[in-house]
């Protein structure tokens, strides 16, 4: 299931570019929060504390339980970190979208998908393991969003297949795509095919000689 941690935030009351980097100044990031009949709000959550989240999360859904302070008075707010944006050349966190959700109501999120083990057909016959699907939308209560989903593909064997319909998918998670989807599929293995030797052409002095013997008959 999806790791529930704890993360201290703030109102953000600034708005505008220089707001943004007061608050980096200040050693926070940047956040939103909006959905589940929540109005949104700006918020500030701190940089190392989110940057340490996000270097133990397993899976890409991470549930927070979001301490709101604002001033004396506390909020807590179960939600769904929906989006991270990295800066492109230093990576570095510039801002979090958090999505609020209830304990009580259904949500839907991707979730990948991983293989387990060794296919049969790939250790004792040379073939290729193939994954056409990364992640499968699935749907299912806050409290049993798994972290990612695994498939033990050991007994495939060549030309056999996996699809969305044959994975077991943890209690109370409802899987939202085609069942009939090709998840893995172990794929017969390559034949490099040798060359047929090249038939030697007849050497032209024989056959000129050949024809000269038969001009010689005929005279």
């Amino acid at each position: 299931m999806a790791k529930q941690v704890k993360l201290s935030a703030r109102p953000r009351t600034e708005s505008g570019r220089n707001s943004v980097k007061s608050v980096r100044a200040r050693g926070s990031v940047p956040a939103v929060i909006y959905g589940n009949k929540f109005t949104p709000a700006n918020l500030e959550v701190s940089h190392r504390e989110i940057e340490a989240l996000l270097s133990h999360a397993v899976g890409e859904n991470i549930l927070v339980e979001l301490e709101i302070q604002d001033g004396s008075k506390k909020t807590n707010q179960l939600s769904l970190i929906q989006e991270v944006q990295h800066h492109p050349v230093a990576r570095d966190i510039l801002h979090v979208d958090f999505q609020a959700v209830s304990m009580t109501e259904e949500i839907s999120a991707s979730v990948a998908v991983e293989a387990t083990g060794e296919a049969d057909g790939v250790k004792n016959f040379g073939g290729l393991l193939e994954q056409s699907i990364r992640s499968l939308s699935v749907r299912c209560l806050p409290q049993n969003l798994p972290e990612v989903i695994t498939v033990d593909v050991s007994a495939l064997k060549v030309g056999e297949s996996i699809h969305i319909r044959d994975i077991k998918l943890p209690a109370g998670v409802t899987v939202e795509d085609n069942g009939e989807l090709t998840v893995f599929i172990v794929a017969e293995p390559s034949v490099s095919t040798e060359a047929a030797p090249a038939v030697e052409a007849a050497s032209p002095e024989v056959i000129k000689e050949k024809k000269a013997e038969g001009s010689e008959e005929k005279k």
